[in-house]
């Protein structure tokens, strides 16, 4: 066998010990970001966590009942403090590509944050960007930089693991530190155990006759796509991509849907980090767009929209009882006022002209920001009841952690 042979004869098995090694490596990082996601030490003072926003038992997504039935704003680590807007979902959010605008659309995309402010211009992924605001945020993590980020992992019970993982250098670099604490938090972001796929509607997908929609799921979905219906697929696609991926349920793209204020939001009694009390308005993406100098003359266009969010355990909770709150305020809080808002958002008077207004019921509240209203796909849908009740149960389908009923 002469060298050439050799080599060839030995190169299957290099790569797959490569690929291995690499797939060892990549599972090492990301149960290191999950271990860092859970650590309730990365606060100050200690006891809250990423997860302690983003938990799963509620679709990564805000866990606290009462929170959500009120303002929707979870407490920060100082008690007493709050931010602005209710947690997103971190499930799925990974796929969300760096902010940047559709040249044939001409509106923004991607990003993370409600507001789009994680943009991933710096380190190339949002949601790395967006791993790292909470831990420097007085209203959540309350750190005061990025070195004391870093010392903390360093001192902690995974300082092991994080000088394993990056190397020994990584603990006397505050930046270098911070930046591969958001990369480990990325990578369990961008993991199955949080991107599960596991929904019936997945099931579905994959075998529509042995894992069939009830009649009235069916029927939703037909809603879902239909545009003189529910349109909800303009903004929320339900079909897997050109290579059999998925569907995320979200185009990333950013809307003002005409959401009235959340009067019980703290952030209003905020008062000394927010001097305009109850008067403030939420500027969403626009609010960012204003301190981007090459995006500053898009800003008043974009005022009052937010992010798209995945629809994906939109209904995910671990009991009944529990309340989920919806839209970036979470003013509304199920998914058939969510429905029926779109329906009739348009249709019902505004609350603000009635002497004994029922928001929902016969009337709507104003919207918080006016200007840039999304009148196209919603307001006036011409729902049914009935058509209303088709679509709430088509998106509980999208739900993770379902079990064929034959297998359990």
């Amino acid at each position: 066998m002469n060298r050439i042979t050799l080599v060839a004869g030995l190169s299957i098995p290099l790569l797959s010990l490569a690929s291995h090694q690499a797939a060892a490596a990549e599972d090492a990082l990301t149960a290191l970001g999950k271990r860092l996601f859970f650590d309730t030490t990365l606060s100050e003072p200690a006891g809250q966590s990423c997860a302690s926003c983003h938990a799963p038992a509620v679709g990564w997504s805000g866990p606290d009942s009462a929170m959500n039935a009120s303002g929707a704003v979870h407490e920060g680590a100082v008690r007493g403090r709050f931010g602005k807007r209710r947690p997103p979902m971190a499930a799925y959010a990974s796929f969300s590509p760096p902010l940047h605008i559709d040249p044939e659309e001409e509106h923004f995309v991607g990003g993370a944050f409600w507001d789009g402010r994680a943009t991933g211009w710096l380190l190339g992924s949002p949601v790395a960007e967006q791993a790292q605001g909470p831990f420097l945020t007085p209203f959540e993590q309350n750190l005061p930089d990025a070195a004391e980020v870093t010392r903390r992992i360093c001192a902690g019970r995974h300082g092991q693991s994080f000088r394993d993982y990056f190397g020994e250098g990584v603990c006397s670099d505050p930046v270098a530190g911070f930046n591969a604490a958001a990369r480990a938090i990325e990578a369990f972001e961008r993991s199955a155990e949080m991107n599960a796929f596991s929904s019936k509607y997945d099931h579905y997908l994959r075998d529509p006759k042995r894992f069939p929609l009830s009649e009235q799921e069916a029927l939703g979905l037909e809603l879902f796509v239909r545009e003189d219906k529910g349109n909800c697929a303009a903004c929320h696609p339900h079909t897997p991509g050109e290579h059999g991926e998925p569907p995320l349920f979200t185009d990333f793209t950013y809307d003002n849907l005409g959401v009235a204020r959340n009067p019980a939001n703290p952030w209003y009694g905020m008062t000394e980090s927010n001097p305009q009390g109850a008067e403030w308005i939420d500027p969403g993406l626009g609010g960012f767009l204003e301190t981007v100098p090459r995006f500053a003359h898009l800003a008043a266009e974009n005022l009052g929209k937010y992010k798209v969010p995945s629809l994906r355990n939109v209904d995910l909770r671990p009991s009944d009882g529990l309340v989920k709150a919806y839209m970036h305020n979470g003013a509304q809080k199920s998914l058939e006022e969510v429905v029926h808002f779109y329906n009739t958002r348009d249709v019902k008077p505004k609350c603000e002209t009635l002497a004994t207004p029922e928001p929902g019921k016969n009337c709507w509240p104003a919207p918080e920001v006016v200007a840039n209203l999304n009148t196209e796909e919603l307001g006036d849908l011409g729902l049914t009841p009935e058509e209303e009740a088709a679509i709430v149960a088509f998106m509980r389908t999208l739900n993770d952690g379902w079990t064929p009923p034959e297998d359990g």
